[in-house]
């Protein structure tokens, strides 16, 4: 039986003036979603140590004008994961920590802490409750004159939600515990760690903890949401609230270079970074693996206030990629396919923001049966937009081509309509529908 792979990426990029054909096409795709008010940001790619694409859209300060450029210094929310993760690595390379160690050694208050180990904190496989997501934080620890032990507090206080490593579940706490433990051992802040085990070490120039709000004179930005026809700034959080777990302000250039250093043995020894990508139900040591066709990158996405942050690493072509989003109105993951469609010369048309016909939408709405396959699809309309489903699939949105053809780019489909008919393309297949 032949199936309909839908395929998916979850990774970031941006792009610089060029003069090579297809990063060209990435310059112009990003500046069309900045003139439709839908991106802000910045994106690098690098192809080993040459840094090929960089360059920011729209503003760093909405309020005061000031454009962003290829120095504009963002937060990355939970990619600072990835940074904490190495530092864990190199003390358990100096001997001053085991993956065995249990949490109890610096934290013996966190329920089943003798049980939890260095190793299912960075798998995030502890039962630990996500002090971010599992409730609100309350304005007594938010004002509290030491927030970050107000934290420890909170993350001790919550039951444990399963047993130690019987599963995966996402959870800032675990890498928030991890700052804990770095200072511990080091005797010196996790700001300072940061600054001489990985920004000094590797020459990243515009990476580093946060010690006061944002600065737009010293070119960091603010994020915005996009509401009322315009951009509207979002409060910022004070740094030590996501501190090991998502604080680090970088750049697309430095996230990059960052990725490659990793990869290249620089950060950490070839066993560490064996034993960072080995993956346990979706997640390695601070690192995710995303799928682009046959291609398997590694790396790790972010958001904080409204920020949102990619980096990912093909490690076979060396090349880097990453996407700095400070304002969005449009999917962001929509956004990076196109980007990489682009990079490796598949064929990608610019999304349409024009709304769709309600003729258009009346006309080809339906069930759709093929003999090529056994298969239906189903053509329908959700606030304004038309989508199709097929059977046993979840449903996929279809952006306007022109009149008669819809694409899914995420999976490679084009679907062209006839006189109730469909005739859907993907993969060099080609299958024809009839409306029911």
């Amino acid at each position: 039986m032949k199936k309909i792979a839908l395929l998916f990426l979850f990774i970031g990029i941006t792009t610089s003036a060029q003069i090579e054909p297809r990063l060209q096409r990435i310059d112009s795709l990003l500046q069309y979603l900045e003139s439709n008010n839908k991106f802000m940001g910045s994106l690098a790619i690098r192809e080993g140590e040459k840094l090929v694409f960089s360059k920011a859209y729209g503003f760093r300060n909405v309020a005061t004008k000031e454009k962003a450029d290829s120095t504009t210094k963002y937060k990355i929310g939970s990619i600072s994961k990835t940074f904490t993760a190495i530092i864990i690595m190199q003390l358990i390379e100096e001997k001053k920590l085991k993956l065995e160690t249990p949490l109890a050694t610096f934290f013996p208050k966190v329920k089943n802490a003798g049980q939890i180990t260095i190793s299912q904190l960075l798998h995030q496989r502890t039962g630990i409750p996500d002090y971010i997501n599992q409730d609100s934080l309350t304005k007594e620890e938010l004002n509290a004159p030491d927030i970050k032990e107000a934290i420890y507090t909170k993350i001790a206080n919550y039951d444990s939600l399963f047993e130690p490593d019987s599963k995966f579940q996402y959870s800032n706490s675990n890498y928030y515990l991890l700052g804990g433990i770095i200072e511990a051992i080091t005797k010196k802040s996790y700001s300072e760690n940061i600054e001489k085990r990985i920004c000094h070490k590797i020459g990243l120039k515009n990476t580093y903890y946060p010690t006061e709000k944002v600065q737009s004179k010293n070119n960091e930005s603010y994020s915005y949401i996009f509401k009322d026809s315009q951009w509207e700034k979002v409060e910022e959080w004070d740094f030590d609230t996501a501190f090991a777990a998502g604080a680090i302000i970088s750049t697309p250039n430095d996230l990059t270079s960052f990725m490659d250093a990793l990869f290249q043995g620089k950060l950490v020894k070839k066993t560490s970074l064996e034993a960072m990508i080995t993956i346990k139900e979706g997640y390695g040591k601070a690192l995710f693996q995303f799928p682009f066709g046959e291609r398997r990158f590694y790396g790790h996405t972010g958001g904080i206030e409204n920020f949102r942050s990619n980096v990912g690493y093909y490690p076979t072509e060396k090349l880097g990629i990453s996407l700095i989003v400070n304002g969005d109105n449009y999917n962001s993951n929509d956004m990076m396919i196109g980007i990489l469609s682009i990079y490796y010369k598949i064929p990608y048309p610019f999304p349409s923001f024009e709304k769709i016909n309600q003729t258009l939408i009346t006309k080809y709405s339906g069930t759709y049966a093929s003999k090529d396959i056994p298969l239906k699809i189903t053509i329908f309309e959700k606030e304004g937009e038309l989508l199709a489903q097929a059977t046993g699939q979840s449903s996929f949105p279809l952006t306007l081509k022109d009149e008669k053809t819809f694409i899914f780019a995420q999976a490679g489909i084009e679907i062209i309509f006839g006189e109730n008919t469909l005739e859907l393309h993907q993969g060099g297949g080609k299958f024809n529908f009839i409306k029911e």
